[in-house]
């Protein structure tokens, strides 16, 4: 049976925090509130548990999961060849809503999906996401609902749509919702991928960065 566990107050979360990192490590899934809305998480470096966290959206493997993480400085353990102008986005817009796509470090034995040698990552502006990051270390994470249905803004409404695929579900009270984070692609010249809660104006006050209107890189 799923526990749904109180995260809202930093002085009384521990508990909670405690059975949600006890989950991952056992290569379960667990619901976490973020600064968008709630996501499902997985340990990223478990493929069966990536797997079943797919499976529990009802996703495949074409559609890998990006990879939150804890604090900036982690981006160089997951990625590989990262630019200075990569560098400057993420210290001007971690934590919080930007998303980058960098090729992945060969070395890591990971699987998230037919990702062509690519992770997506993030670290989210939520003080109970990031507790949770810092005893796990990176999360694979998607939205926490089934394919199709709306993003859960509540632990209830992942509970309602994912039950007991997942192990702990932490309430950290209703996520903001709204704007889901901005995409940028750094496989190539720097391109807005999927427009979001980071405006292409303030990206480009920090780095050269194209609009989604340029189309694939070559």
């Amino acid at each position: 049976m799923s526990a749904v566990l109180d995260c809202t107050d930093p002085a009384t979360w521990g508990p909670s925090v405690d059975e949600a990192v006890h989950v991952v490590t056992r290569g379960g899934l667990v619901v976490l509130p973020t600064d968008t809305v709630y996501g499902i998480g997985a340990d990223a470096f478990s493929p069966p548990a990536v797997a079943a966290l797919l499976a529990a959206k009802g996703r495949g493997r074409q559609m890998p999961p990006p990879v939150l993480v804890p604090d900036v400085r982690t981006i160089d353990g997951l990625c590989a060849d990262v630019s200075d102008d990569v560098r400057a986005l993420v210290a001007a817009f971690w934590p919080g809503g930007l998303t980058v796509i960098c090729r992945a470090q060969p070395s890591l034995a990971w699987d998230l999906g037919e990702t062509r040698g690519t992770v997506a990552v993030r670290m989210p502006d939520h003080p109970a996401a990031l507790a949770l990051l810092r005893r796990t270390g990176p999360l694979a994470v998607s939205s926490a609902n089934r394919t199709g249905h709306p993003a859960a803004t509540t632990a209830q409404d992942a509970l309602e749509q994912l039950g007991d695929a997942v192990g702990v579900y932490l309430d950290g009270g209703v996520a903001p919702g709204g704007v889901a984070s901005t995409i940028v692609d750094a496989t190539g010249p720097l391109r807005v991928v999927r427009p979001g809660a980071v405006p292409l104006d303030a990206l480009r006050e920090v780095a050269d960065v194209a609009g989604p209107e340029a189309g694939p890189a070559a």
